[in-house]
């Protein structure tokens, strides 16, 4: 699959549909786990390491068999069964303004899931476009251990910075030049030991005008 068009979507309350309750379905009910989506999982039966997930209140199981209605609102649907003939009776129930996603992509597929590794606001996908899924896994894992989880805290600092700088610099030169300084490597090392009260300090220098170290 070629000419995929990459983006980040908000899913918050709006309503997404996972047809199935096997593997498939569990993958993709933790891959929705972080945003505030109302998600509906549709099946007779689910396996047993989705019960617990089905305890959270944005979580629905419609403890039944695939009816057309079921759709009805969904922003994102999910085929994630391993039967070939519910998975066509999904498509042909989606309409045209409804993403699909078949797990067997047999026909329609609308968006893929790509590989995501998230350290707090730092979003990191990676896909193959299902031309090799093994080696879309191996990027991920060489992406976790390069992008480690001090980066949630670096992104978070680098937040709260950003906003403080563009309240007290007016000049938009001066500006951009400080928040480029704050890309400095040794600002995420200071957070890696442990201590960000060393990278505010660098922010009130730079923002004071004093020669930084």
């Amino acid at each position: 699959m070629t000419n995929l068009f990459p983006v980040l979507l908000n899913l918050d309350y709006k309503k997404v549909v996972i047809v199935g309750g096997g593997h498939v379905a569990y993958q993709k009910l933790v891959a929705l786990l972080p945003t505030k989506a109302n998600i509906i999982v549709v099946s007779p039966d689910v396996q047993a390491n989705i019960v617990p997930l089905l305890e959270k209140p944005n979580i629905t199981w419609r403890q039944k068999t695939f009816e057309p209605k079921d759709l009805d609102d969904a922003s994102l649907i999910f085929a994630a069964t391993n039967s070939e003939a519910v998975n066509d009776a999904v498509e042909e129930a989606t309409q045209h303004w409804q993403l699909l996603s078949r797990a067997d992509a047999q026909s329609r597929i609308d968006f893929i899931n790509p590989a995501v590794v998230r350290r707090g606001d730092l979003v990191v996908a990676v896909s193959t476009s299902g031309a090799s899924p093994s080696l879309t896994r191996k990027i991920k894992k060489e992406l976790e251990v390069q992008f480690d989880e001090s980066y949630a805290q670096y992104i978070d600092f680098l937040k709260q910075a950003r906003d403080i700088v563009k309240s007290t610099i007016t000049d938009r030169e001066e500006r951009k030049t400080v928040l480029q300084q704050l890309l400095d490597s040794k600002l995420h090392e200071w957070i890696q030991q442990g201590n960000i009260e060393r990278c505010h300090q660098y922010l009130q220098q730079l923002l004071s005008g004093e020669k930084t170290s």
